[in-house]
Protein backbone atom coordinates (compact mmCIF):
# COMPACT_ATOMS: atom_id res chain seq x y z
CA UNK A 1 0.00 0.00 0.00
CA UNK A 2 2.47 2.72 0.49
CA UNK A 3 4.53 1.84 -2.81
CA UNK A 4 1.26 2.39 -4.01
CA UNK A 5 0.63 5.53 -2.47
CA UNK A 6 4.30 6.61 -3.46
CA UNK A 7 3.79 6.25 -7.14
CA UNK A 8 0.59 8.15 -7.04
CA UNK A 9 1.50 10.68 -5.27
CA UNK A 10 4.96 10.67 -7.90
CA UNK A 11 2.53 10.16 -10.51
CA UNK A 12 0.25 13.29 -9.50
CA UNK A 13 3.46 15.71 -9.44
CA UNK A 14 4.94 14.81 -12.75
CA UNK A 15 1.61 15.50 -14.10
CA UNK A 16 1.08 18.92 -12.80
CA UNK A 17 4.49 19.50 -14.29
CA UNK A 18 2.94 18.57 -17.49
CA UNK A 19 -0.64 20.88 -17.17
CA UNK A 20 1.28 23.78 -15.58
CA UNK A 21 3.43 23.56 -19.25
CA UNK A 22 0.35 22.74 -20.95
CA UNK A 23 -1.61 25.81 -19.57
CA UNK A 24 1.63 27.78 -21.72
CA UNK A 25 -0.37 26.53 -24.94
CA UNK A 26 -3.79 27.97 -23.37
CA UNK A 27 -2.69 30.81 -23.13
CA UNK A 28 -0.98 30.63 -26.51
CA UNK A 29 -4.44 30.05 -27.82
CA UNK A 30 -5.98 32.99 -25.87
CA UNK A 31 -3.58 35.65 -27.57
CA UNK A 32 -4.07 33.85 -31.02
CA UNK A 33 -8.09 34.73 -30.52
CA UNK A 34 -7.29 37.99 -29.63
CA UNK A 35 -4.06 39.09 -31.69
CA UNK A 36 -4.18 37.10 -34.85
CA UNK A 37 -5.96 39.40 -37.35
CA UNK A 38 -4.51 41.94 -35.86
CA UNK A 39 -0.80 41.46 -36.97
CA UNK A 40 0.86 44.32 -38.51
CA UNK A 41 2.12 43.82 -42.41
CA UNK A 42 4.84 46.34 -43.86
CA UNK A 43 4.73 47.08 -47.48
CA UNK A 44 8.04 46.15 -49.01
CA UNK A 45 10.80 49.16 -49.32
CA UNK A 46 12.04 49.72 -52.82
CA UNK A 47 14.51 52.11 -51.82
CA UNK A 48 16.67 51.69 -48.71
CA UNK A 49 20.20 53.36 -48.49
CA UNK A 50 21.47 51.51 -46.07
CA UNK A 51 24.55 48.74 -46.21
CA UNK A 52 24.26 45.22 -45.88
CA UNK A 53 26.36 42.31 -44.68
CA UNK A 54 24.70 39.19 -45.47
CA UNK A 55 26.79 36.37 -43.45
CA UNK A 56 27.02 32.73 -44.42
CA UNK A 57 28.04 30.50 -41.90
CA UNK A 58 29.09 27.17 -43.52
CA UNK A 59 30.87 23.75 -41.75
CA UNK A 60 30.94 21.09 -44.40
CA UNK A 61 28.08 21.88 -46.47
CA UNK A 62 29.39 20.56 -50.60
CA UNK A 63 26.14 19.65 -51.23
CA UNK A 64 24.31 22.92 -50.76
CA UNK A 65 26.74 25.74 -50.84
CA UNK A 66 26.57 26.71 -54.25
CA UNK A 67 23.14 27.05 -54.16
CA UNK A 68 23.38 29.19 -50.96
CA UNK A 69 25.73 31.90 -52.49
CA UNK A 70 23.49 31.53 -55.74
CA UNK A 71 20.62 32.48 -54.12
CA UNK A 72 22.15 35.34 -51.79
CA UNK A 73 23.48 36.89 -55.24
CA UNK A 74 20.16 36.88 -56.91
CA UNK A 75 18.63 39.05 -54.01
CA UNK A 76 17.18 42.24 -55.43
CA UNK A 77 19.17 45.00 -54.01
CA UNK A 78 22.26 47.05 -54.95
CA UNK A 79 25.50 45.29 -55.26
CA UNK A 80 27.31 48.55 -53.92
CA UNK A 81 24.91 48.22 -50.62
CA UNK A 82 25.52 44.21 -50.05
CA UNK A 83 28.22 43.04 -49.16
CA UNK A 84 28.65 38.70 -48.65
CA UNK A 85 30.44 37.04 -46.29
CA UNK A 86 30.78 33.55 -46.38
CA UNK A 87 31.96 32.23 -42.70
CA UNK A 88 33.77 29.04 -43.95
CA UNK A 89 34.81 27.00 -41.24
CA UNK A 90 34.89 23.88 -43.23
CA UNK A 91 37.19 21.14 -43.13
CA UNK A 92 36.44 19.34 -46.52
CA UNK A 93 36.36 19.85 -50.18
CA UNK A 94 33.45 22.69 -49.23
CA UNK A 95 36.31 25.46 -48.60
CA UNK A 96 37.57 24.71 -52.70
CA UNK A 97 34.06 24.56 -53.91
CA UNK A 98 33.31 28.35 -52.08
CA UNK A 99 36.90 29.60 -53.06
CA UNK A 100 35.82 29.00 -56.93
CA UNK A 101 32.08 30.22 -56.37
CA UNK A 102 33.48 33.43 -54.78
CA UNK A 103 35.67 34.20 -57.49
CA UNK A 104 33.11 33.47 -59.93
CA UNK A 105 30.99 35.79 -58.24
CA UNK A 106 33.90 38.62 -57.47
CA UNK A 107 34.09 38.61 -61.89
CA UNK A 108 30.26 39.07 -61.85
CA UNK A 109 30.93 42.54 -59.46
CA UNK A 110 29.27 41.11 -56.25
CA UNK A 111 31.28 42.63 -52.84
CA UNK A 112 31.72 38.71 -51.26
CA UNK A 113 34.53 37.27 -49.23
CA UNK A 114 35.72 34.20 -47.67
CA UNK A 115 36.47 34.07 -44.39
CA UNK A 116 38.61 31.25 -43.03
CA UNK A 117 39.88 30.97 -39.31
CA UNK A 118 42.35 29.33 -38.05
CA UNK A 119 40.73 27.39 -35.58
CA UNK A 120 36.97 26.79 -34.92
CA UNK A 121 36.76 28.29 -31.97
CA UNK A 122 33.48 29.08 -30.76
CA UNK A 123 32.04 27.44 -33.57
CA UNK A 124 29.00 29.37 -35.43
CA UNK A 125 29.09 32.05 -32.82
CA UNK A 126 33.01 32.47 -33.13
CA UNK A 127 32.53 32.89 -36.89
CA UNK A 128 29.91 35.50 -36.75
CA UNK A 129 31.63 37.64 -34.47
CA UNK A 130 34.65 37.61 -36.31
CA UNK A 131 32.75 38.02 -39.48
CA UNK A 132 31.24 41.10 -37.46
CA UNK A 133 34.27 42.80 -36.69
CA UNK A 134 34.92 42.78 -40.52
CA UNK A 135 31.31 43.61 -41.58
CA UNK A 136 30.86 47.09 -43.42
CA UNK A 137 27.04 46.94 -43.33
CA UNK A 138 24.88 48.92 -40.85
CA UNK A 139 22.23 45.79 -40.93
CA UNK A 140 23.79 42.03 -40.90
CA UNK A 141 20.89 39.27 -42.65
CA UNK A 142 22.32 35.63 -41.98
CA UNK A 143 21.63 32.52 -43.46
CA UNK A 144 22.40 28.82 -42.98
CA UNK A 145 23.71 26.54 -45.76
CA UNK A 146 20.61 25.09 -46.11
CA UNK A 147 18.03 28.26 -46.98
CA UNK A 148 17.55 29.34 -50.27
CA UNK A 149 16.07 33.45 -49.31
CA UNK A 150 13.54 34.65 -51.81
CA UNK A 151 15.01 37.86 -54.57
CA UNK A 152 13.14 39.66 -51.94
CA UNK A 153 14.02 39.34 -48.88
CA UNK A 154 16.06 42.38 -48.22
CA UNK A 155 13.13 44.54 -49.45
CA UNK A 156 10.50 42.43 -47.08
CA UNK A 157 12.45 43.17 -44.10
CA UNK A 158 14.62 46.07 -43.76
CA UNK A 159 11.69 48.53 -43.53
CA UNK A 160 11.11 47.56 -40.24
CA UNK A 161 14.33 49.53 -39.22
CA UNK A 162 13.58 52.53 -40.05
CA UNK A 163 12.37 52.15 -36.56
CA UNK A 164 15.83 53.01 -34.33
CA UNK A 165 14.35 50.61 -31.58
CA UNK A 166 14.01 47.42 -33.92
CA UNK A 167 17.26 45.73 -33.48
CA UNK A 168 16.46 42.56 -35.72
CA UNK A 169 13.56 40.99 -37.86
CA UNK A 170 12.82 37.33 -38.17
CA UNK A 171 11.23 35.93 -41.43
CA UNK A 172 9.48 32.47 -41.16
CA UNK A 173 11.01 29.45 -41.99
CA UNK A 174 9.16 27.54 -44.89
CA UNK A 175 9.57 23.88 -45.02
CA UNK A 176 11.35 22.99 -48.75
CA UNK A 177 11.22 19.39 -48.45
CA UNK A 178 8.42 18.62 -45.57
CA UNK A 179 6.57 15.76 -47.74
CA UNK A 180 9.82 13.94 -48.38
CA UNK A 181 9.12 11.05 -45.66
CA UNK A 182 7.11 11.56 -42.44
CA UNK A 183 9.93 11.95 -40.80
CA UNK A 184 9.61 15.11 -42.08
CA UNK A 185 6.20 16.17 -42.25
CA UNK A 186 6.15 15.08 -38.57
CA UNK A 187 9.33 17.67 -38.19
CA UNK A 188 7.12 20.31 -39.81
CA UNK A 189 3.98 19.93 -37.91
CA UNK A 190 5.99 20.56 -34.28
CA UNK A 191 7.69 23.41 -36.20
CA UNK A 192 4.90 25.39 -36.90
CA UNK A 193 3.70 25.28 -33.70
CA UNK A 194 6.58 27.50 -32.79
CA UNK A 195 6.95 29.56 -36.31
CA UNK A 196 3.31 30.51 -37.01
CA UNK A 197 1.71 30.11 -32.94
CA UNK A 198 4.53 30.95 -30.96
CA UNK A 199 6.36 33.65 -32.25
CA UNK A 200 4.22 35.73 -33.96
CA UNK A 201 1.78 35.68 -30.82
CA UNK A 202 4.38 36.25 -28.72
CA UNK A 203 6.03 39.24 -30.55
CA UNK A 204 2.43 40.71 -30.93
CA UNK A 205 1.87 40.58 -27.35
CA UNK A 206 5.06 42.33 -26.15
CA UNK A 207 7.12 38.90 -25.24
CA UNK A 208 10.18 38.44 -25.80
CA UNK A 209 10.54 36.02 -29.13
CA UNK A 210 13.99 34.97 -30.64
CA UNK A 211 16.07 34.90 -33.06
CA UNK A 212 15.81 31.38 -35.03
CA UNK A 213 19.63 31.31 -35.96
CA UNK A 214 18.59 32.34 -39.45
CA UNK A 215 16.45 33.78 -42.18
CA UNK A 216 16.54 37.18 -40.23
CA UNK A 217 18.55 40.40 -39.97
CA UNK A 218 20.44 42.05 -37.51
CA UNK A 219 20.90 45.64 -36.82
CA UNK A 220 25.13 45.79 -36.26
CA UNK A 221 24.61 48.34 -33.34
CA UNK A 222 22.01 46.18 -31.24
CA UNK A 223 24.18 43.08 -31.72
CA UNK A 224 27.71 45.02 -30.54
CA UNK A 225 25.33 46.46 -27.24
CA UNK A 226 23.86 43.55 -26.01
CA UNK A 227 27.46 42.06 -25.80
CA UNK A 228 28.07 40.65 -28.94
CA UNK A 229 27.76 37.05 -30.42
CA UNK A 230 28.69 34.34 -27.25
CA UNK A 231 30.29 31.03 -27.42
CA UNK A 232 29.11 30.06 -24.08
CA UNK A 233 25.93 28.00 -24.74
CA UNK A 234 25.12 26.20 -28.58
CA UNK A 235 22.10 28.48 -29.03
CA UNK A 236 23.73 31.91 -29.66
CA UNK A 237 21.25 32.81 -31.19
CA UNK A 238 19.04 32.04 -28.17
CA UNK A 239 21.25 33.68 -25.80
CA UNK A 240 21.42 36.98 -28.06
CA UNK A 241 18.17 37.48 -28.33
CA UNK A 242 17.05 37.49 -25.14
CA UNK A 243 20.41 40.26 -23.93
CA UNK A 244 19.47 42.50 -26.84
CA UNK A 245 15.51 42.75 -25.49
CA UNK A 246 16.82 42.66 -22.09
CA UNK A 247 18.36 46.01 -23.18
CA UNK A 248 15.56 47.56 -24.26
CA UNK A 249 15.77 46.49 -28.23
CA UNK A 250 12.88 45.42 -29.95
CA UNK A 251 12.06 42.36 -32.42
CA UNK A 252 9.93 41.46 -35.47
CA UNK A 253 8.70 38.44 -36.51
CA UNK A 254 7.32 38.43 -39.70
CA UNK A 255 4.90 35.38 -40.08
CA UNK A 256 3.76 36.06 -43.07
CA UNK A 257 6.80 36.28 -44.67
CA UNK A 258 8.85 32.76 -45.64
CA UNK A 259 12.45 31.75 -46.06
CA UNK A 260 12.29 28.37 -47.31
CA UNK A 261 14.81 25.73 -45.79
CA UNK A 262 15.42 22.09 -45.42
CA UNK A 263 14.77 19.72 -42.94
CA UNK A 264 16.82 17.39 -41.46
CA UNK A 265 15.46 14.07 -43.56
CA UNK A 266 17.57 11.62 -41.73
CA UNK A 267 17.55 10.46 -38.31
CA UNK A 268 20.42 11.22 -37.28
CA UNK A 269 20.72 14.98 -38.00
CA UNK A 270 17.45 15.19 -36.40
CA UNK A 271 18.58 13.90 -33.75
CA UNK A 272 21.77 15.90 -33.24
CA UNK A 273 20.05 19.01 -33.94
CA UNK A 274 17.35 18.42 -31.08
CA UNK A 275 19.91 17.77 -29.12
CA UNK A 276 21.74 21.17 -29.61
CA UNK A 277 18.53 22.80 -29.33
CA UNK A 278 17.38 21.16 -26.28
CA UNK A 279 21.11 21.14 -24.29
CA UNK A 280 21.90 25.55 -25.69
CA UNK A 281 18.13 25.98 -24.30
CA UNK A 282 18.69 24.54 -20.96
CA UNK A 283 22.44 26.59 -20.89
CA UNK A 284 20.81 29.81 -22.04
CA UNK A 285 18.10 29.08 -19.33
CA UNK A 286 20.90 29.18 -16.88
CA UNK A 287 22.76 31.70 -17.76
CA UNK A 288 19.53 34.41 -18.68
CA UNK A 289 17.01 33.52 -16.40
CA UNK A 290 18.64 35.54 -13.26
CA UNK A 291 19.09 38.58 -15.74
CA UNK A 292 15.28 38.19 -16.68
CA UNK A 293 13.81 38.04 -12.95
CA UNK A 294 16.13 40.76 -11.64
CA UNK A 295 15.07 43.28 -14.81
CA UNK A 296 12.56 45.40 -14.31
CA UNK A 297 10.45 44.28 -17.21
CA UNK A 298 6.73 43.11 -16.20
CA UNK A 299 6.23 40.06 -14.26
CA UNK A 300 3.85 38.47 -17.69
CA UNK A 301 6.83 38.80 -19.70
CA UNK A 302 9.08 37.29 -16.97
CA UNK A 303 6.75 34.14 -16.48
CA UNK A 304 6.37 34.16 -20.18
CA UNK A 305 10.31 33.73 -20.77
CA UNK A 306 10.53 31.53 -17.83
CA UNK A 307 8.13 29.08 -19.89
CA UNK A 308 10.09 29.64 -23.13
CA UNK A 309 13.36 28.75 -21.91
CA UNK A 310 12.53 26.04 -19.68
CA UNK A 311 9.87 23.97 -21.90
CA UNK A 312 12.55 21.54 -22.98
CA UNK A 313 12.46 19.79 -19.14
CA UNK A 314 8.91 18.88 -19.70
CA UNK A 315 10.49 15.39 -22.02
CA UNK A 316 11.66 14.07 -19.10
CA UNK A 317 8.69 14.35 -17.30
CA UNK A 318 7.20 12.78 -20.26
CA UNK A 319 8.77 9.67 -20.26
CA UNK A 320 8.64 9.51 -16.61
CA UNK A 321 5.00 10.15 -16.48
CA UNK A 322 4.86 6.92 -19.25
CA UNK A 323 6.78 4.60 -17.18
CA UNK A 324 4.58 5.08 -14.35
CA UNK A 325 1.48 4.36 -16.47
CA UNK A 326 2.87 0.43 -16.66
CA UNK A 327 2.11 -0.05 -12.46
CA UNK A 328 -0.26 2.55 -12.08
CA UNK A 329 -2.77 -0.44 -14.11
CA UNK A 330 -2.00 -2.92 -11.33
CA UNK A 331 -2.83 -0.38 -8.81
CA UNK A 332 -6.07 0.59 -10.68
CA UNK A 333 -7.20 -2.82 -10.76
CA UNK A 334 -5.72 -3.96 -7.38
CA UNK A 335 -6.77 -1.08 -4.55
CA UNK A 336 -9.21 1.26 -3.22
CA UNK A 337 -8.24 4.28 -5.62
CA UNK A 338 -10.94 4.84 -7.65
CA UNK A 339 -11.70 8.48 -6.60
CA UNK A 340 -8.06 9.09 -7.06
CA UNK A 341 -8.07 7.90 -10.60
CA UNK A 342 -11.38 10.14 -11.04
CA UNK A 343 -9.97 13.16 -10.15
CA UNK A 344 -6.69 12.70 -12.29
CA UNK A 345 -8.84 12.35 -15.07
CA UNK A 346 -8.46 16.88 -15.14
CA UNK A 347 -5.02 15.87 -16.43
CA UNK A 348 -6.02 14.96 -19.78
CA UNK A 349 -6.59 19.12 -20.63
CA UNK A 350 -2.89 18.86 -20.79
CA UNK A 351 -3.21 16.93 -23.65
CA UNK A 352 -6.05 18.53 -25.12
CA UNK A 353 -4.40 22.26 -25.30
CA UNK A 354 -1.59 20.62 -26.94
CA UNK A 355 -3.59 18.90 -29.55
CA UNK A 356 -5.57 22.21 -29.94
CA UNK A 357 -2.27 23.95 -29.97
CA UNK A 358 -0.62 22.19 -33.18
CA UNK A 359 -4.21 22.30 -34.79
CA UNK A 360 -4.38 25.86 -34.99
CA UNK A 361 -0.92 26.09 -35.69
CA UNK A 362 -1.71 23.51 -39.58
CA UNK A 363 -5.01 26.04 -39.85
CA UNK A 364 -2.73 28.98 -40.11
CA UNK A 365 0.37 27.95 -42.11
Amino acid sequence: MILDEIILITYILTMTVLLIFASHGIIMLFYHRKYIKNIPSFDEVLEYNKKVTIQLPLYNEQYVAERLIDSVCKIDYPKDLMEIQVLDDSTDITTDIVKNIVNKKKLEGFDITQIRRENRKGYKAGALKEGLQKATGELIAIFDADFVPSTDFLKKTLGYFINPKIGMVQSRWEHLNEDYSILTKIQALALNGHFVMEQPIRNRAGFFINFNGTGGVWRKECIENAGNWQDDTITEDLDLSYRAQLKGWKFVYLRDFTTPAELPAEMNALKAQQFRWTKGAIETAKKILPSVWRSKIPLRIKLQSTFHLTNNIVFPFILFAGILNVPLVFIKNSGPYTMFFNIMSVFVLAFISSFLFYLYAQKDV
